[in-house]
């Protein structure tokens, strides 16, 4: 009789405390978007207030400026509390907060695409959006409501 050895059964990995989805490469790359557009989008959120990494009043359209009240020192005051927030939501709920920051980065594109010579960086920030719309559509396959019910 031949026997052969088998895979590790979910009652070895509980006992073990590993969880078995992270051996898998898409479960993987979840967390990787789950962490960056959580860690992301509140520092530099957080950025809007001190301006160490750079001053982002230079990244507001000036025909977006015109149109909403106060300077757009306030204004980045207001994108650094959404980004906050957004950040927040993805850690939470990621997969309705990928769709936000996704949202949110197409506004970012709009107003970058009014300004000269950021067609670059407007171009980097759609590749985040891509990225952001992945996380939620990975998110209907490993966050928490997604899960089967345990018996």
């Amino acid at each position: 009789m031949v026997t052969t050895a088998s895979a590790p059964t979910t009652a070895s990995s509980t006992r073990t405390g590993r969880d078995e989805r992270l051996d898998n490469p898409a479960f993987q790359a979840f967390l990787l978007l789950r962490i960056g557009f959580t860690v992301a989008p509140i520092l530099f959120g957080l950025d809007k207030f001190a301006h160490v990494l750079v001053n982002w009043d230079l990244y507001l359209a000036p025909r977006i400026n015109d149109i909403i009240p106060g300077t757009a020192h306030q204004a980045m005051y207001a994108v650094g509390a959404i980004e906050v927030v957004a950040g927040l939501v993805v850690a939470l709920r990621p997969r309705f907060g990928g769709y936000l920051v996704a949202a949110w980065l197409a506004g970012i594109i709009v107003n970058l695409l009014l300004i000269p010579d950021f067609y670059d960086v407007a171009l980097r920030d759609f590749g985040l959006l891509i990225g952001a719309v992945s996380l939620a559509r990975l998110a209907t396959a490993f966050s928490p409501s997604s899960r089967p019910a345990r018996a």
